[in-house]
C-alpha cells in the first residue's frame, strides 16, 4: 500500500462527505452559515471523520450510515476550534493557515457560529436514521457522541483547562484535561464507527481504550510541535503554550520524555486494535503517521 496516495484519496472522499452536509448560505441567517462554512472549509487533517469511517471498515461496515456522523463529528470539532480561538480563550489570529473566524466575522458571530455548528452537528447526525434499518445502533452512537462532547467529555475538559489557565498543574489534572478536551472526540469517533458496524460491547470497549491512548498521544505531540515546529509548518502560531503560561507535557517532562510517552501510547493503541483480530492496514498506518506528525 502506498500510504500517501491512499491518504490523499480518502481525505478527498471525506472532504466530499463533509461538504455535502454543510448549510446553505441563504436567507436572513446567511451570514452565520457563511461563518460556519468558512471554518468548516478551512482544511485540516479531517482525522475524526476519517477515524469513524476506517473503524467502521475495520468491523466490515458497508452502509452509508457513517456519512452523517462523519460530517457531524467534524462540525463538533470545528466548533471547538472556533471557540478556542476567541479572545476570551486562546485569542489566536490564525488557524489552519488563515485568519480565525472571529477575526473575519467578528467576535459575536464567532461565538454564534460555533454554537450553531455544535447544534447543526446533531441535526446532521439525525439523518443517519434514514440510512439504515439498525436504528438501535444509531441511537447508541448518538448517545456516545453526546456524552463525549459534553460536561463529561470535551467541554468538561475545556472548562477545567480554562479554569486553570496559567496555574501550575500536576500530571493527574493535565491528563484529565487532555483525555477530555482531546481524547474524548477521538474516542467518540472510533466508537461510533465500531457501533454502527455492529461491534459487540467488548470490542467497543477495546476501541475506546485504544482511542483514548491515541488522543493523549496526539495532544502530547501537539505540545512537542508547539516548541519544535514553525508557524509555516503548523498553520497556526507556535510557542502559544509558553505565551499563555500553559503547563504541558513538555513543560512537565521535557521534549525527550514527552516523545517517549507518545511512542508508548501509540504502541499500546495499535496493540489493542490488533488484538481484535480485525484488519485495516490503512487505519494502523494512519494512527502511526498522525501521532508522529510534523504539523
Amino acid at each position: 500500500m502506498n500510504f500517501q496516495d491512499e491518504l490523499a484519496k480518502r481525505t478527498e472522499e471525506t472532504e466530499k462527505v463533509i461538504r455535502s452536509f454543510l448549510p446553505a448560505e441563504a436567507g436572513f441567517a446567511g451570514t452565520m452559515a457563511q461563518a460556519m462554512n468558512y471554518s468548516m472549509l478551512a482544511g485540516g487533517k479531517r482525522l475524526r471523520p476519517m477515524l469513524i469511517r476506517e473503524t467502521y471498515r475495520l468491523f466490515d461496515g458497508k452502509e452509508e450510515v457513517v456519512k452523517p456522523f462523519m460530517a457531524g463529528m467534524e462540525m463538533i470539532h470545528t466548533h471547538s476550534l472556533i471557540h478556542d480561538d476567541l479572545p476570551a480563550l486562546d485569542d489566536d489570529d490564525y488557524r489552519r493557515g488563515r485568519l480565525t473566524t472571529h477575526k473575519v466575522y467578528g467576535e459575536a458571530m464567532g461565538v454564534l457560529s460555533g454554537v450553531a455548528l455544535l447544534n447543526y452537528a446533531y441535526e446532521t447526525m439525525f439523518q443517519a436514521f434514514a440510512l439504515t434499518k439498525e436504528q438501535d445502533r444509531v441511537i447508541h452512537a448518538l448517545r456516545v457522541v453526546s456524552q463525549k462532547t459534553g460536561i463529561h467529555g470535551m467541554l468538561g475538559g475545556q472548562s477545567v483547562d480554562v479554569e486553570n489557565d496559567g496555574k501550575p498543574l500536576e500530571k493527574e489534572m493535565l491528563d484529565y484535561i487532555y483525555r477530555n478536551k482531546t481524547s474524548a472526540l477521538i474516542e467518540a469517533s472510533m466508537m461510533t464507527g465500531a457501533i454502527l458496524a455492529g461491534a459487540n460491547e467488548q470490542e467497543v470497549s477495546a476501541v475506546e481504550k485504544a482511542a483514548g491512548n491515541i488522543g493523549l498521544a496526539f495532544q502530547i505531540q501537539d505540545d512537542i510541535l508547539d516548541v519544535t515546529s514553525t508557524a509555516e509548518e503548523l498553520g497556526k502560531p507556535v510557542h502559544s503554550d509558553e505565551k499563555n503560561n500553559k503547563v504541558t507535557y513538555v513543560t512537565l517532562f521535557g521534549t525527550e520524555k514527552a516523545a517517549e510517552q507518545v511512542e508508548e501510547l501509540s504502541e499500546k493503541a495499535i496493540d489493542l486494535l490488533k488484538s481484535l483480530n480485525k484488519n485495516n492496514e490503512f487505519l494502523y498506518l494512519l494512527i502511526e503517521k498522525l501521532i508522529n506528525r510534523r504539523k
